[in-house]
């Protein structure tokens, strides 16, 4: 029995270094190291202003204009931006995308804000009259050109 387990202990012995053995590396030259990728450099703001405007999507407020649009949200409800600005701000540029899709569809506008300003107390979404004035703040303050 002893000698069973002592064979099986120096098999494993054996196999567990030729292993380590195989996963070792090595300093020979002909190794290759690796080489940094070249990556095309990122989009020019213009390129980036046209890629918005191609979708629909309004550029991000200036200050002043951002600060009006969060006030006009919490004036209307402030759990529509419940802390969270940049995500209200992106939130209102894709409405604008909406307004810009449907210029027509006011029951799509509504529809579509009803359904992207949720928060944790309006998880699904808000009632047609509090769409409509975000739909209405985000067209007056982030996209009055539409």
């Amino acid at each position: 029995m002893n000698t069973r387990t002592a064979a099986c202990t120096a098999l494993l012995a054996l196999v567990t270094a030729v292993g380590l053995t195989a996963c070792g590396s090595s300093d020979d030259a002909t190794t290759s190291s690796p080489t940094p990728s070249t990556t095309q450099p990122g989009l020019t703001d213009e390129q980036k202003a046209q890629a918005r405007e191609a979708a629909g999507l309004p550029p991000t407020p200036q200050p002043a204009d951002w600060k009006a649009y969060i006030n006009a949200l919490d004036a209307i409800d402030p759990d529509i931006v419940h802390g969270k600005e940049d995500k209200a701000v992106s939130r209102g540029i894709d409405t604008c995308s909406t307004y810009k899709r449907y210029p027509d569809d006011k029951a799509q506008q509504v529809k579509t804000t009803r359904m992207r300003f949720t928060s944790p107390t309006h998880p699904e979404g808000r009632d047609a009259p509090t769409a409509q004035k975000i739909l209405d703040a985000a067209h007056k303050h982030i996209c009055p050109t539409y």
